[in-house]
């Protein structure tokens, strides 16, 4: 995550000063240095409450405030099911909508830099449908576009449900709304063109790759390419987002077994593998639950972050722990020439379903907003529903994360929350 002002860049730099006072006509070709270990200038702040946010995150000391400073947001599974279809839609008309289902979290989403999200269905046109071959009203993109996201990653499961028309028409509609993409191509051409996805913010620039373990069993034919879990590719694509000058490797992986709160044997494996390759940022989904979320940390450095799964942003899925899911804020700082990883943390989120004029509607919900307001709800099982979610993220996060917090975005400014570790056992 160093600039080209590495030190491993003299030795081309002295042959072309030495070339040059020989042949003033000749010329060295430099090449991108390897990434160097991260490091991070700032601490953790401490908090002593056990579940109230006590702080705000810690402002910048004066001569930092030149940094510059990137704000990554994921979110985990967009999906479609036929109830969520049903509630979209306007009889009046004949349309659908959903910007309704984002109203309580677009301003946490617009307020990152870079908001990115795994749009699991595919926009294949009617008819439409939720599980299993998915394909969802191109307004579900539209609403994603206006709550803030500024990019959304195909590379899952379902990419291929529609098949090879599916395909191209998921990736004409992102084009058609400016909403730009990874993990599916046209062809296998456009991949190598295309990918990594360069991202750049301020002097900081991020590549994002994507890849998923499959595509339920449908092959895709060429020239579609959808982008799998391949270890050795991964490898190629890591060194040439390196070339192509990116800070930093982020890996958005489609993985894991659905509906287990526990990272895999093979999933550490991957993660173990990107990281070895020089990726700096592995964020995970599928699971349809909460796994946990761990990074190195020291005295002063925050390093190499795993979020295994983040769960279901917002689907037709009810039963407990499949009904939320959590919201990964990463933040980036340039100090000097490295690129370090300054803060990590979550939201916690939850799908409240009520009835509203004789039709089911949803909203995503940042939970520690809503869980001193039981009034808001529309019913009492709806608020200890939401409950008996945070409880279980809580329990499990807390005992297992390492390097993540919970946060809280009130009023413009992220939030810490502090607790006190609890076990499992």
């Amino acid at each position: 995550m160093t600039r080209m002002t590495s030190l491993k860049i003299l030795l081309p730099l002295i042959g072309l000063v030495l070339t040059l006072a020989t042949a003033a006509q000749q010329r060295d070709t430099l090449l991108l240095p390897p990434a160097a270990e991260q490091q991070r200038d700032t601490m953790p702040v401490p908090a002593p409450g056990a579940h109230e946010p006590d702080t705000l995150l810690p402002a910048a000391p004066e001569e930092q405030e030149r940094d510059s400073v990137l704000t990554l947001l994921f979110t985990g599974d967009i999906m479609g099911h036929d109830g969520q279809i049903a509630s979209a839609y306007d009889d009046s008309t004949k349309t659908w909508s959903y910007d309704s289902v984002f109203s309580f979290v677009a301003p946490l989403i617009s307020d990152a830099d870079v908001a990115i999200g795994n749009l699991e269905v595919t926009l294949g046109g009617p008819p439409y449908k939720g599980y299993p071959q998915f394909s969802s009203p191109d307004a579900l993109a539209e609403a994603c576009r206006d709550a803030g996201f500024d990019i959304l990653v195909t590379a899952n499961n379902h990419a291929a449900d529609r098949g090879q028309k599916g395909i191209f028409r998921t990736i004409r509609v992102l084009d058609s709304l400016g909403i730009r993409h990874s993990g599916t191509w046209n062809s296998s051409e456009e991949r190598d063109t295309l990918s990594p996805l360069m991202i750049s913010h301020d002097s900081i620039t991020i590549a994002l790759l994507s890849y998923t373990y499959g595509t339920n069993g449908i092959i895709v034919p060429p020239p579609a390419t959808v982008a799998y879990i391949d270890t050795l590719r991964a490898t190629a694509d890591i060194a040439g987002a390196e070339y192509k000058g990116a800070d930093a490797t982020v890996i958005y992986v489609h993985w894991g077994i659905e509906y287990d709160t526990l990272p895999s044997a093979r999933q550490k494996l991957t993660a173990a593998a990107y990281l070895n390759s020089g990726a700096d940022i592995v964020i995970g989904s599928h699971p349809h639950v909460l796994q946990p979320m761990i990074a190195d940390t020291g005295s002063c450095t925050l390093s190499k972050p795993v979020v295994w799964s983040m769960g279901n942003f917002v689907s037709n899925q009810r039963a407990r722990r499949r009904d939320g899911g959590a919201m990964i804020r990463i933040e980036l700082a340039l100090k000097g020439d490295t690129v370090v990883i300054a803060d990590a943390g979550y939201v916690l989120t939850w799908v409240y379903t009520p009835t509203e004029e004789g039709k089911r509607k949803y909203y995503i919900l940042p939970c520690a907003e809503f869980e001193d307001q039981p009034e808001f709800f529309q019913s009492s099982s709806d608020y200890d529903a939401m409950m008996i979610f945070v409880r279980d993220a809580r329990r499990l996060l807390d005992s297992l994360n390492t390097g993540f917090h919970e946060m809280i975005w009130t009023e413009g400014n992220w939030i810490r929350v502090e607790r006190t570790p609890v076990s499992l056992n």
